[in-house]
């Protein structure tokens, strides 16, 4: 089986179906009119636009945006950042008011060689999230060939992801998902030592997946967020009102046999009374009063996984390590990011990827300060673990 790159494909005159993800936020202003709050996910996408107009092909792209349910609703249209990336490439934008028919049709077959044409939000179909062959079939005849350059909905079998590439016969990986593929699969394939992981977030059963995976290479794996409290709750310490899953103590108890002390708990917890940015905290070692709620690593812990970070030569970083949402409980993550740039600036190989942790990293005005940042937290951890991504797959080629 092979998966074609864009590269590979003869485009002059072709009408190129590109899914992107344009799941971007959007901030409402007086006048009730929307626009893109942030568009690091738009400008991703630039690098196969313009390889695709450079190359004669005329340019017609799809997304989703939100969760509309299958139901037209206009504040999830993509008029608006069909709006922001006609500013971005500096020419005009055809924005569809609908995702198929004949009106569709209409438009792209009159498209011209660079010209851009932008369908309405795909989930507006009720048919695209449960990969509906008659809505696939109807994407396809907008296609000479179709493009997948949208690596965070990969692992999706959508209606725009897998069912339009079984009726397109070229099709292929668009830059930004070989881009993903590439970092990614270095990590899986050619880990470099000391390799380190950090996992972070809410919930340990979110994550069982990529730490039994992780632990198959990786050297340290330091775990921290509230995930970290049913660990410690494994080990017999005193948790506070710290979130916990006990239906997952046991699961966590056998990672930490298994990983025999390559798993790294915090050693003190920033702690306060309840979840406000302005309730008093203290720092608490080794466990959480009765009472308290652990909100952020210490700075003993931060000193420990910033240690090992910044001696690694490959890290990877998923989830934040408390609730950085609040700048009361942000210095953990914040310090998290600081070590991933200092690591990568020393030569390690370096990946981040979950909202989370990107916003953390962007926020902190890093995210060119490491290796790769990818654009599909999701689809990145299921890659990770081994599992196939159904938008990849639907690329190969007997």
């Amino acid at each position: 089986m092979k998966t074609y790159h864009i590269a590979d494909l003869d485009l002059f005159e072709k009408r190129v179906l590109v899914r992107v993800d344009f799941n971007v936020p959007l901030l409402a202003d007086h006048t009730d009119s929307r626009s893109v709050a942030d568009d690091s996910r738009i400008r991703a996408a630039l690098p196969t636009i313009r390889h695709i107009q450079n190359a004669g092909g005329k340019v017609i792209l799809m997304s989703h945006l939100g969760r509309p349910g299958g139901s037209v609703r206009p504040e999830f249209s993509m008029a608006p950042v069909g709006r922001h990336l006609a500013s971005l490439v500096g020419a005009p934008i055809i924005i569809c008011p609908e995702v198929v028919g004949v009106h569709v049709e209409q438009f792209a077959a009159s498209l011209a060689p660079a010209e851009i044409m932008l369908l309405e939000n795909v989930r507006f179909e009720p048919g695209e999230t449960t990969n509906d062959p008659a809505l696939a079939k109807a994407l396809a005849r907008l296609a000479d060939v179709y493009v997948n350059d949208a690596f965070g909905t990969a692992h999706r079998a959508h209606a725009s992801t897998t069912g339009v590439a079984r009726f397109v016969s070229e099709k292929a990986a668009g830059l930004l998902l070989q881009e993903e593929l590439n970092a990614l699969q270095r990590i899986v394939s050619d880990p470099a030592h000391p390799f380190v992981a950090i996992v972070g977030g809410a919930k340990v059963s979110d994550k069982i997946g990529i730490i039994t995976k992780l632990l198959e290479t990786v050297d340290h794996l330091l775990i921290g967020g509230a995930m970290a409290y049913t660990f410690m709750k494994a080990q017999g310490l005193e948790t506070g009102k710290s979130l916990v899953e006990d239906d997952r103590i046991e699961m966590a108890a056998q990672l930490l046999s298994r990983a025999e002390g390559r798993i790294h708990l915090p050693i003190d917890h920033v702690c306060a009374d309840s979840f406000d940015n302005d309730a008093a905290s203290m720092v608490s070692s080794n466990f959480v009063p009765q009472g308290l709620i652990g909100l952020d690593i210490g700075p003993g812990t931060i000193a420990a996984f910033s240690e090992s970070i910044e001696q690694a030569k490959m890290v990877i970083w998923n989830g934040p390590m408390g609730v950085f949402e609040m700048s009361s409980f942000a210095a953990g993550t914040n310090a998290i990011a600081n070590a991933m740039a200092k690591t990568t600036e020393s030569g390690a190989f370096t990946v981040v990827g979950g909202g989370d942790s990107v916003a953390a990293l962007v926020g902190a005005g890093l995210s060119m300060a490491v290796s790769h940042v990818s654009t599909g937290g999701g689809a990145m951890l299921e890659l990770l673990e081994g599992k196939e991504l159904p938008g990849v797959a639907a690329l190969s080629r007997i």
